[in-house]
């Protein structure tokens, strides 16, 4: 009987996921026909559009409106030859001279000293002077019961005056050092100094941890104390492949792979690595090709269109958002992994295949997520006092990015649809379904929540990056006029049937997983 019942669940699912999928590819074969079209007929009132190398096969214009992607686009070609020139030396030192972590930071301060001149300048000294001061402080205050205090508010303060005086000016100095203004270097220092932050309270931490072994989670051991020394501390925070953009590293983890290179990834594994990386390149420049989503977000015009079309750009400018991420911390981590270094993934699952916020911010920057839950998540209380965290934890991070109101409003959004998806959790838990009935209502009440989560993303994402605070009016009134509401319902019965989709992903996996066993 209970083979009859589980023969006849299969055969259900089976029919399920055929609808599911035929319901998807309709629905992506209309938002690429209306993204195609809105991108056509408003293509002379959109910013940012360049001529491109596959201009000539699209005919149409390459969307290059976001700053961040343009940069690293441009820059491409002379990131590539430099790291493959310092991979090389690293490479060929470490080989030749047996060098260990001693030896390696004091090669990698030379190479990073070089690459940071390079794209600072003169402003190198306000980076050392920092980094000086941090390291005395832990030194210093390690072992005091109120060490912890002192070196959150040391680095919240100049986090927060680095933005403020935009790098600062040699004039603060003297008079006699303004000239130094003149040679700034190619790129602001103060904003990849929020990555520098991160590494300066992850080795605080970590040294303050260095005798208690019991506060170390499974993943992270700690290090010998002459690891903890200042030529591998600053080594750590200007380490060449990873100081722009990292993925973000613990320094246990940095130091340790640092004197034995990793060993997860073969060479053929780091190869393969590296061509996925191109191929999803060339999806890119397909992609700002035909759709220009961010040109409509940057321009205003979503102003103009109909809340179909506002859900189509918000939708693709999602999408286009992971995988600029995706692509800049792929090339980063691809030259650290050459460099014997392996740093945690930070897209480990596609922005399309989680349908809760928890699922969604363990993929996405998902090493920043590591280093939260690590170096906040945990010392605040962890799951015991879950609901207070999230909002310290979302306000630390809205700051850590930039000092603007609109990402304040997507992070205390973000902490408000957290809340009750913390509440359903622990209620889920608590329940035991056992019978084939109370399974499928479960299944469904959790794929109706997936829903509500993924629309809550959508509109805290859509407030932080295209239309700021002053905007929710605007969008709440659109969604909820006649007009709005069809679409508000479509939206919503897609995101279940996305939501069940990733169900029928999770299944299959446990499946390939116990049959492995």
């Amino acid at each position: 009987m209970k083979k009859k019942m589980k023969m006849e669940s299969s055969s259900s699912d089976k029919r399920e996921l055929w609808i599911l999928i035929v319901y998807a590819i309709a629905f992506y074969s209309f938002v690429i026909q209306r993204s195609l079209r809105l991108s056509t007929d408003y293509h002379s009132q959109l910013y940012g559009l360049r001529s491109a190398w596959l201009s000539k096969f699209t005919r149409r214009s390459n969307d290059v409106s976001d700053a961040q992607w343009r940069n690293f686009r441009a820059n491409l070609p002379i990131l590539t030859i430099v790291f493959a020139i310092f991979g090389l030396a690293a490479n060929a030192f470490r080989a030749c001279f047996r060098f260990k972590a001693r030896g390696m930071s004091f090669l990698w301060l030379f190479i990073s000293f070089i690459y940071l001149t390079y794209l600072h300048g003169a402003c190198i000294v306000f980076i050392l002077a920092i980094a000086l001061l941090n390291y005395l402080l832990v030194k210093i205050f390690a072992r005091k019961k109120y060490f912890l205090l002192v070196l959150w508010s040391f680095n919240m303060f100049f986090l927060i005056c680095n933005r403020v005086y935009e790098g600062y000016s040699f004039s603060i100095i003297g008079q006699q050092w303004a000239y130094l203004d003149n040679f700034r270097g190619t790129f602001r220092w103060h904003i990849c100094f929020n990555f520098v932050v991160l590494r300066m309270i992850s080795f605080g931490y970590d040294y303050h941890w260095a005798d208690q072994d019991s506060r170390f989670d499974q993943e992270e051991r700690s290090v010998q104390d002459d690891k903890y020394s200042l030529s591998i501390y600053i080594c750590y925070l200007v380490y060449a492949p990873l100081y722009l953009a990292g993925p973000i590293i613990s320094f246990n983890a940095f130091a340790s792979q640092l004197d034995v290179p990793q060993n997860n990834y073969s060479v053929r594994d780091v190869t393969w690595y590296g061509l996925r990386w191109v191929f999803s390149l060339l999806l890119m420049e397909l992609m700002t090709h035909l759709f220009h989503y961010n040109a409509f977000a940057i321009s205003g015009l979503w102003k103009q269109l109909s809340p179909m079309d506002v859900f189509i750009i918000g939708y693709g400018v999602l999408n286009f958002m992971w995988l600029k991420f995706f692509l800049i911390w792929r090339y980063f981590r691809f030259w650290s992994l050459i460099c014997g270094i392996e740093a945690p993934e930070n897209m480990p699952r596609c922005i399309n295949n989680c349908h809760n916020l928890e699922g969604f911010w363990k993929n996405w920057h998902a090493s920043y997520n590591k280093w939260l839950v690590r170096y906040m998540y945990i010392p605040l209380g962890g799951s015991q006092k879950k609901l207070l965290n999230v909002w310290v934890i979302f306000t630390f991070v809205a700051i850590w990015h930039d000092l603007e109101w609109k990402l304040l409003s997507w992070a205390w959004l973000t902490c408000l649809f957290f809340i009750p998806e913390m509440i359903l959790k622990s209620t889920a838990s608590a329940l035991q379904v056992e019978s084939a009935l109370g399974q499928f209502v479960f299944r469904e009440l959790s794929a109706v929540a997936g829903a509500v989560t993924i629309t809550c993303l959508m509109v805290a994402n859509l407030v932080g990056y295209v239309i700021g605070p002053s905007g929710i009016n605007w969008l709440v009134s659109q969604f909820l006029q006649k007009e709005g509401l069809p679409v508000l319902g479509g939206m919503f019965v897609t995101f279940y049937v996305g939501t069940k989709l990733m169900f029928h992903i999770d299944d299959a996996k446990q499946r390939k997983y116990r049959s492995g066993l």
